[in-house]
């Protein structure tokens, strides 16, 4: 089994007992004498109740933190925190996965809503969200399958946005962003507008991005195992995205209602097919209203998105060769109940339906609607000095196939049919202090996930996996256990964090080669043998560790700031051994930072260990040690206040692969080599 190679660029220096990820630099406002610890903002995704910390992991991007994060791409944006990787398709398509989970099995969110994309089908449709406007994500690690279903179970990513402004604002003010440079030549803007008076809002945001192929370190690609020539460049990995949104609401003291349109268009370039670009298109309603009340409820929160989807496979000659589709509704309605015998709580109900169609030469799953409803609650309260919470979720999902068109001349996916499943999800946490700045919390779970429509129903040629793909329309629920255990410390400067986590599936649906090879027609009239590839449903099992730190303190009149994170994620089958695909390796970090005034500045240094757990079908990927740098000056002037920045990536131009691509496009798209950028943001 080969590896990857290493870049020649690091010898002689590479840190190999110590290496790190750079952490983004939280620094207290300017004025402030001292460092402080930040304070842990409420994470609106996983704790309904607003009661402070969570029991599970969780991270929030915001403010500066978030604009020096930005990427083309969610998956990028948010790669590097604990426990958080990426599918990495090239610099485009780029989903995020929590704790070697990805897929269906990772939930994300727009405005706590569901996101209706086709990213969960293939690892080469984009997510259908761009971080320019993103005012905040919420990241919550473990399983979230309690209050927005089983397709959470290994997390949730909730992006945020000030569209349906949800207080009342005065007057006028905004944001506008310009970035340019990096690895693939980005040159992006963005400008946001809002403003109010006696309690009527409006928004407004515009954006656009353009990128270049990606410019990596020298490399030998690889395609359907043959060598190409040496090249720079990840072939094809050029994007055109732009979109904007009008929004406006009504709010008082007692709440908000609104409502916001947005539409999103990305054009961009697929790196395992040199002559196919992506034309994606999203339009998206969301209506989002708040309102308190004296007496038995005192809060109801409600929700409702219609979204409409399509992108389309374009060939080098212009022509379009496939046409995915999707249309989908999502309703969620929580009503907070006043403290009844020691307890608060939330129940809710929420309801999604997804009507999805492929229509082209390589459409390898049929027409299907997906149709769910849940209840659920959520109750808290106090045992001794602990806070324990509890919950159940109840689901009713229907995934129907429309099955072969009449009159099909290649029939492959049989007659119309449709199954149901009951899934049903529970959770116990609990959170105690422990004295002296400590404090411990733990989660223990169990959740039950439907299968995604083609897991049930694909039967075609995957040109993304370059495999033939056969779903099972007799799988049954995929279901596991969990259990979280964390252990936190806070001093005046410096904060600890420690979490070890467990799944157990006992049905795990994974995509399995079976030895098998299939005839399909090719473009030159002949055949072409490919692997068959099966879901199945496996036992499988999951566990690993979390750590981060910081420690802060002033010298000289500087602000300084240390930070390391430790991840490490193991995942295998239960009955044969066998590792499970596109599992990160170990990731160990540190991080330096100092400030003074209004000048920031900031090194990291990112190590990842080799990945030789890898099933019999993949190859291994070799360790890699990536240098940043950053600096960042912040002013104001009247009214206006604004940030500049210049980073330095991958300083070394060290030749690094992902673990958690597929084989077919690792071969051909490293990760972005070095590069410098630079950014300002203007705020009034």
């Amino acid at each position: 089994m080969s590896a990857y190679p290493s870049s020649r660029h690091s010898r002689g220096w590479r840190l190999r007992a110590l290496s790190v990820v750079a952490l983004s630099p939280v620094w207290p406002a300017q004025g402030q004498t001292s460092p402080t610890v930040p304070t842990e903002q409420v994470v609106i995704t996983g704790n309904p109740l607003g009661s402070g910390e969570l029991a599970q992991p969780t991270n929030v991007l915001s403010g500066e933190r978030l604009m020096l994060r930005r990427a083309a791409t969610l998956g990028e944006t948010l790669e590097g925190l604990p426990g958080v990787g990426a599918t990495w398709f090239g610099p485009n398509s780029n989903r995020p996965t929590i704790r070697g989970l990805d897929g269906d099995r990772v939930r994300l969110l727009d405005n706590a809503g569901a996101t209706v994309d086709a990213s969960n089908l293939s690892f080469d449709h984009a997510v259908a969200l761009d971080p320019l406007v993103i005012e905040r994500v919420e990241v919550l690690r473990g399983p979230a399958s309690l209050l927005y279903g089983g397709n959470a179970t290994g997390g949730v990513v909730n992006t945020l946005d000030n569209r349906v402004p949800r207080e009342a604002l005065t007057g006028l003010n905004g944001r506008v962003a310009l970035r340019g440079g990096g690895a693939a030549s980005e040159r992006s803007a963005a400008a946001v507008l809002e403003g109010g008076q006696a309690g009527l809002n409006w928004h407004a945001d515009l954006f656009d991005r353009r990128t270049s192929d990606l410019s990596v370190p020298r490399f030998l690609p690889v395609e359907d195992g043959s060598p190409l020539a040496p090249s720079r460049r990840v072939r094809n990995s050029a994007a055109d995205a732009r979109g904007g949104a009008l929004g406006g609401s009504w709010a008082d003291r007692d709440g908000f209602f609104g409502a916001s349109v947005d539409t999103y268009r990305n054009h961009y370039g697929v790196t395992v097919e040199p002559d196919v670009t992506i034309r994606m298109e999203r339009e998206r309603l969301n209506l989002l209203g708040q309102r308190k009340f004296d007496g038995l409820i005192r809060q109801v929160d409600a929700q409702f998105s219609a979204t409409r989807y399509q992108h389309q496979e374009i060939e080098g000659s212009g022509e379009v060769g496939t046409t995915f589709s999707s249309r989908g509704q999502s309703l969620r309605l929580e009503a907070h109940h006043a403290p009844w015998g020691g307890l608060r709580g939330v129940w809710g109900l929420q309801a999604e339906t997804m009507r999805f169609s492929a229509l082209g030469e390589e459409a390898f799953v049929p027409g299907t609607r997906t149709r769910s409803a849940a209840l659920f609650a959520l109750e808290e309260g106090a045992w001794g000095q602990a806070t324990l919470t509890g919950g159940l979720r109840l689901e009713r999902v229907t995934v129907a196939s429309d099955g072969d068109a009449a009159g099909a001349t290649e029939p492959r996916f049989g007659q119309a049919g449709s199954r149901r499943f009951t899934p049903l999800s529970a959770s116990l946490a609990a959170r105690w202090p422990l004295g002296g700045g400590w404090s411990g919390s733990g989660v223990l779970g169990y959740t039950e996930r439907a299968p995604a429509y083609y897991e049930l129903f694909a039967n075609g040629l995957h040109i993304a996996t370059a495999a033939y793909e056969q779903g099972d329309p007799r799988l049954g629920l995929e279901r596991s256990h969990h259990a979280d255990l964390g252990l936190q410390w806070r001093g005046q400067d410096q904060w600890l964090k420690l979490n070890l986590f467990a799944m157990q599936f006992s049905r795990y649906i994974a995509l399995e080669a079976t030895g098998a090879d299939v005839e399909v027609d090719n473009e030159d009239g002949g055949t072409d043998r490919v692997p068959l590839y099966q879901f199945r449903g496996v036992p499988a099992r999951l566990w690993g560790l979390e750590l981060e730190g910081r420690q802060g303190w002033q010298a000289s009149g500087w602000q300084w700031a240390a930070g390391a994170t430790l991840d490490l994620t193991r995942a295998a089958q239960r009955d044969t051994g066998e590792p499970l695909p596109r599992i990160a390796p170990m990731r160990l970090g540190l991080s330096l930072e100092a400030g003074q005034g209004g000048w920031k500045l900031g090194a990291g240094i990112k190590h990842v260990w080799a990945q030789s757990r890898v099933p019999a079908t993949d190859a291994a990927t070799a360790a890699y040690t990536l240098l940043n740098l950053w600096l960042s000056h912040s002013w104001q002037w009247g009214s206006m206040d604004g940030t500049a920045f210049v980073k330095l990536d991958n300083l070394t131009d060290e030749l690094a692969y992902s673990a958690g691509a597929i084989r077919t496009v690792r071969e051909l798209s490293p990760l972005p080599g070095r590069s410098a950028s630079a950014g300002v943001e203007l705020r009034f």
